[in-house]
C-alpha cells in the first residue's frame, strides 16, 4: 500500500519542479541524482530522508518548508 504523504510530497516536489521549468533530469543534476531517483521520489515510491529534502529545496530554490506545503 502506497503512503499517501508521500504521494503528496511527490505531487508538491512535481509541481515545484515544473514552476521552475526543469525537467527531472535537470533537478536531479543539481542535487547529485538521476532523473529515475526523482521520478520514483514525485511517485510516491521513496520515503526520502531529512538530507534528501534538504538538498530537494536547495535545489528547487525554496526552504523546506515548501516543500512540506502540500
Amino acid at each position: 500500500m502506497e503512503n499517501q504523504d508521500l504521494i503528496a510530497l511527490g505531487k508538491r516536489v512535481k509541481e515545484l519542479r515544473l514552476e521552475k521549468n526543469l525537467t527531472q533530469f535537470e533537478l536531479g543534476a543539481r542535487i547529485g541524482k538521476n532523473a529515475s531517483s526523482i521520478g520514483r521520489l514525485e511517485t510516491g515510491r521513496v520515503n526520502p530522508s531529512f538530507l534528501y529534502l534538504k538538498e530537494l529545496a536547495k535545489g528547487l530554490e525554496v526552504p523546506l518548508t515548501t516543500l512540506l506545503d502540500y
